[in-house]
């Protein structure tokens, strides 16, 4: 449980070493642009998942982790400490974050409001577009939906998963494509650690209204409960329209990623 728990951690932190960098190389240093923001996020899940995925299966985000308990067996009493693991590497990452571009964001927002804090943290229509509490609260359940959907459908042995270990690279595309097609509404956190861990870090480093959104709504609850619903809807479906349908086959321990060798072993 240690080694997994660690790798959780480390995994996420990548995870987001790459993805609020990223967030931040563009909002604070005016380097880059939207699609900057989302290949950032898709490589820093490639990258995690190939960190963590040997030792832990690289949930590295506790819908993930929520859905594969509900759906494909993994264990209950790993969930709350995978998820707090996730939430602690999110969070330290976060922290590196912050002190590395700390002049840049002094100044560009030296009263740290919301026009930067939306590099740590998720807003309604990223702070900026005319989006709700509840408008929000949807666009989440979608986009995690989807993740989840796939993520079963790239990791379903039974299915047609990529070959070659590829499975982390292509669900980082994933979350690439769902970041150009799905995060105008919320910013496409689709990932409880991902957005608390650095929440909590913007606000010990100064961001006082973190919890809130742009209209002065507690908002800090959406992208932790509306993803876990999203990914329970996404892993469900998919078992309803595809998992219940393929041939039964020898699958990997619950909340694992498909090895190579694994693929090689099944081919034979």
């Amino acid at each position: 449980m240690l080694g997994e728990l660690a790798a959780e951690f480390v995994g996420t932190m990548i995870l987001i070493l790459f993805g609020v960098g990223a967030v931040a190389q563009v909002i604070a240093g005016g380097l880059g642009d939207h699609d900057s923001i989302a290949w950032g996020w898709g490589l820093g899940v490639t990258l995690g998942v190939y960190v963590a995925a040997r030792m832990s299966g690289a949930h590295i985000n506790p819908a993930v982790t929520v859905a594969l308990a509900v759906f494909k067996g993994f264990p209950w009493r790993k969930v709350l400490p995978y998820s707090l693991a996730q939430t602690l590497g999110a969070f330290v990452a976060a922290l590196l974050v912050r002190w590395n571009y700390a002049e840049v964001l002094a100044q560009t927002d030296p009263g740290h409001t919301v026009k930067t804090q939306i590099v740590f943290s998720t807003l309604p229509g990223n702070g900026e577009l005319p989006v709700g509490t509840w408008g929000a609260f949807r666009d989440q359940i979608i986009g995690t939906a989807i993740l989840l959907l796939l993520v079963l459908a790239l990791t379903d042995l039974r299915n047609s998963p990529p070959a070659a270990n590829l499975a982390p690279f292509v669900i980082g595309l994933v979350v690439v494509a769902i970041g150009m097609a799905w995060g105008t509404d919320a910013g496409y956190a689709i990932n409880p650690a991902r957005d608390l861990g650095p929440r909590v870090a913007s606000w010990l480093t100064g961001y006082s209204t973190a919890w809130r959104d742009q209209y002065g709504q507690l908002y800090f609850w959406v992208p932790i409960v509306a993803p876990v619903i999203g990914g329970v809807l996404g892993a469900g479906l998919y078992q309803l329209f595809v998992g219940r349908f393929l041939p039964r086959e020898e699958e990997p321990e619950p909340g694992r990623v498909p090895s190579a060798e694994g693929e090689r072993a099944r081919s034979i």
